[in-house]
């Protein structure tokens, strides 16, 4: 099993990511459709490899590319008073960007890439199968 992860640090969380994978992080405000690096890689396992920061490693980044930009879930907030009759109800959502990683890059060389995906046929107009 040599599964190559990394693991990042964006909006002050960390990210276990391989290529291909798509993760919902901290609204980064990059647009959708744009690429991005994401350079607080902490750490890079291949399966017989594993490179470890202090804090974060030297010359090493993730690519991404933003698929897109939104809400996330509604969190509901209720405050909640006994015997006084006083009750609070608010709610929350969350700005999201959901990123795809494309590459894991250490020293100027791919560590990992995401395999491309063929492209599909597109079907036949008329009902024809």
């Amino acid at each position: 099993m040599n599964e190559v992860y990394a693991i990042v640090e964006t909006g002050g969380k960390q990210y276990k990511v391989a290529a291909g994978d798509k993760i919902k992080v901290d609204y980064l405000g990059a647009g959708a459709g744009k690429d991005m690096e994401l350079s607080q890689v902490l750490l890079i396992a291949d399966g017989k490899d594993t490179i470890v920061g202090n804090p974060a490693i030297e010359d090493a980044k993730v690519t991404a590319t933003c698929l897109s930009e939104g809400k996330g879930d509604k969190v509901i907030v209720f405050r909640y008073k006994n015997k006084v009759r006083s009750h609070r109800k608010t709610g929350h959502r969350s700005l999201l960007s959901t990123l795809q990683i494309n590459n894991i890059v250490r020293s100027g060389t791919v560590v990992a890439a995401a395999a491309e995906k063929p492209a599909r046929k597109k079907a036949k107009a008329g009902g024809e199968s």
